[in-house]
């Protein structure tokens, strides 16, 4: 079947392609919400228009972007289609844990075909830094044996398993050290429930992803034992730029929404240039956080960008009126992909901070 995008490659934030890949995701990002699949199609333009060297060294094929043209790229994807950049944000976590590591053999193994889109991998590390650790024992446990680990309980926020060959995945030992393994889901025991029904994005297909008593060699193993995994090298960064970066996307889809509005109706001018004015500081913020400026924290702006994100959403269907309430209109699937940012990734102090705005309270 003919692909509805041009595949132009993309060599830099500025690149006209940029422009034209958008138009593509965003010309199906209505018919993804009402009925959810996995955006292969999408997925398959960005790989062949260069979208995943965007994040690898150029030694591997890549072309190294600074995280502020990262970002600037991000900021583009997600305001088209916020479903396919989230998964490309779990693809890119996952891609640069396993060039960070050094697993040489498995790197040349994956790498290139993870750059060119043969091989899809996601990430399986919520469990690990926000999600159930208030429980007793780990979800997911591991045991070290002679020859490696074996794997076994679950990851509950998986994005798209189902179609990965391959999870980078945490799991805690015994004596509560983690370790960090790129994990082939062709290995017994691995299994994909059917994934969960969220109130916006399920075409990511997000949910569990299952080990009983898997058994990986230590080939596969990128990082660890070791006591917190991801505060090293390769762990990254929980509810990291990326992450404000698309709820600051999303922000931008529904401000052009509502300046195409205000064409025909004055009222809605002043609200306008005040939530453009906010994402416009908002926006330079984090490009100069990312570029090494410290005009603010990292928590400040993601707490100021999941506010944002929420009331230009809410501002946007107001201002559809009952037109947008009605299923299939863009701003009333806004207003759910909104509320994805106060639980995705999400830190304490940023919770906390959109929880005292939510109540009047002083915040962030």
């Amino acid at each position: 079947m003919r692909s509805m995008f041009d595949r132009p490659q993309i060599t830099s934030p500025d690149d006209p392609g940029l422009d034209v890949l958008a138009r593509g995701l965003a010309q199906q990002s209505t018919e993804l919400d009402l009925h959810p699949r996995w955006p292969a199609e999408q997925l398959v333009a960005c790989a062949e228009s260069g979208v995943y060297r965007w994040f690898a060294p150029a030694e591997w094929g890549g072309l190294d972007w600074s995280e502020a043209d990262l970002l600037r790229g991000y900021l583009q994807l997600a305001a088209a289609c916020l479903t396919t950049t989230f998964i490309i944000t779990q693809f890119t976590s996952a891609l640069r844990r396993i060039i960070d590591s050094e697993k040489e053999p498995l790197k040349r193994r994956l790498v290139p075909s993870l750059l060119d889109g043969r091989h899809f991998t996601t990430v399986g590390i919520s469990h690990l830094t926000t999600s159930r650790r208030h429980l007793a024992e780990p979800v997911l446990r591991a045991e070290e044996t002679a020859n490696g680990f074996v794997l076994d309980g679950f990851s509950p926020w998986v994005t798209g398993a189902a179609y990965a060959q391959s999870v980078v995945i945490g799991a805690t030992l015994p004596d509560r050290r983690q370790v960090l393994v790129s994990l082939p889901t062709d290995l017994p025991g691995v299994s994909v429930p059917p994934p969960a029904q969220l109130v916006g994005l399920s075409a990511s297909c997000t949910g569990e992803l299952r080990c009983a008593r898997v058994a990986i060699g230590r080939e596969y193993l990128l990082a660890g034992p070791a006591e917190n995994v991801m505060a090293g090298k390769i762990g990254g960064k929980t509810g990291g730029f990326q992450t404000s970066a698309l709820a600051l996307g999303l922000a931008t889809a529904a401000l052009d929404f509502l300046a195409r509005e205000s064409e025909k109706r004055a009222e809605l001018k002043a609200p306008l240039d005040n939530l453009r004015d906010e994402l416009n500081q908002s926006r330079d913020d984090l490009l100069a956080l990312a570029a090494g400026e410290e005009p603010c924290t990292s928590e400040r702006i993601r707490a100021r960008a999941n506010s944002l994100v929420l009331r230009a959403s809410q501002a946007a269907l107001a201002a559809a009126k009952g037109t947008g309430y009605v299923t299939g209109h863009p701003t009333g699937r806004w207003c759910r992909e909104a509320l994805f940012f106060l639980v995705w990734s999400c830190p304490q102090p940023v919770t906390a901070a959109n929880l005292c705005e939510l109540a009047g309270l002083e915040s962030l």
